[in-house]
């Protein structure tokens, strides 16, 4: 399996291809999945973000792309009178030993942090974003390790102009839909899906601008099936449009898109920062800085010690 390490040495211009994964390996996939999924529940936190730190991000993409070809092989076939053949050879392709666990890993941890994580940041909204900040700023060192080449001017103004983008996204306000149309749903989720996969972009800031994370959060408590059902379709949709450019910019324009990353994740730094108004208004700190700031550097620790982890790991595969 192509490792982190690997993609991030200077020999490789371009990531290779992922190698079908050992289903002995599904129990860490899961956990990483797990982490990826706790991260979405988190407004201006992207499960992308971690799915770098944690190794995963190439191998996902692979994957969720391979998922894509092998639906659209079996709907092609099928409408077009060639049967399901191709399809289902498609799908004997597909690194399913990474995906399943990985997925169910997510699924069952963001659920369990719709309860858990959104109500503690709604309650101790200071310390809690100082964790999640030290966190995602050492992360941005990730994809820039992962770059064929060395960091030049073009790059430069990638990383920049990313960031910008992504801080004036996040610079947004909360929108207030009370029962949103379906329709809107729909593209909410199809802009959401695609935040999951971009590191920097929050799915879930996303919904809370479009006014739908509070719908969404109630759909699931009430097992409103119309609701999620309608959502996860403009979710498949959404991931279906865009998960095959973002894997061909990965295979084919890796140091540009490395650098878009980085900048993604720095401007999104600004819906962590931990002195904030309700509308998201950037404020100076106030009381004890020291209990933030210990708690900023305790999440960057976090995160180090998991890419020396991950590095580790690399090295010994």
């Amino acid at each position: 399996m192509t490792t982190q390490h690997e993609a991030s040495s200077p020999r490789h211009a371009t990531s290779n291809p992922s190698r079908a994964s050992s289903w002995a390996s599904a129990p860490w996939n899961a956990v990483r999945g797990g982490l990826v999924g706790a991260a979405e529940s988190v407004p201006g936190i992207s499960g992308g973000t971690v799915a770098l730190v944690v190794g995963l991000y190439d191998h996902l993409i692979d994957a969720a792309s391979q998922l894509v070809h092998a639906a659209r092989e079996l709907v092609t076939g099928i409408f077009r009178g060639r049967g399901p053949a191709a399809g289902l050879r498609a799908l004997k392709e597909i690194n399913w030993a990474l995906l399943v666990p990985v997925l169910v890993g997510m699924v069952v941890v963001l659920l369990l942090s719709l309860k858990l994580i959104a109500p503690l940041l709604e309650s101790n909204p200071v310390p809690t974003r100082a964790v999640f900040f030290g966190m995602i700023a050492v992360s941005i060192a990730v994809p820039l390790r992962m770059m064929p080449r060395r960091f030049g001017a073009l790059d430069a103004v990638l990383f920049l102009a990313a960031a910008a983008v992504a801080f004036l996204l996040t610079g947004l306000p909360e929108a207030q839909v009370g029962e949103p149309e379906l329709w809107y749903v729909f593209i909410g989720a199809a802009l959401a899906i695609n935040a999951l996969v971009l590191p920097g972009v929050s799915g879930s800031f996303l919904l809370l601008v479009m006014g739908l994370y509070i719908p969404v959060q109630q759909a699931v408590e009430s097992r409103d099936l119309g609701f999620v059902a309608v959502f996860l379709l403009g979710a498949v949709v959404g991931l279906g449009s865009f998960v095959k450019l973002l894997r061909w910019l990965l295979h084919n324009r890796r140091q540009g898109t490395m650098a878009v990353l980085g900048g993604l994740m720095l401007g999104s730094l600004r819906s962590l920062w931990p002195w904030q108004s309700e509308t998201n208004e950037l404020l100076a700190p106030t009381g004890s800085v020291v209990g933030p700031l210990l708690l900023a550097v305790a999440g960057a620790g976090v995160v180090l010690l998991a890419m020396v982890w991950e590095s580790r790991v690399a090295r010994g595969a």
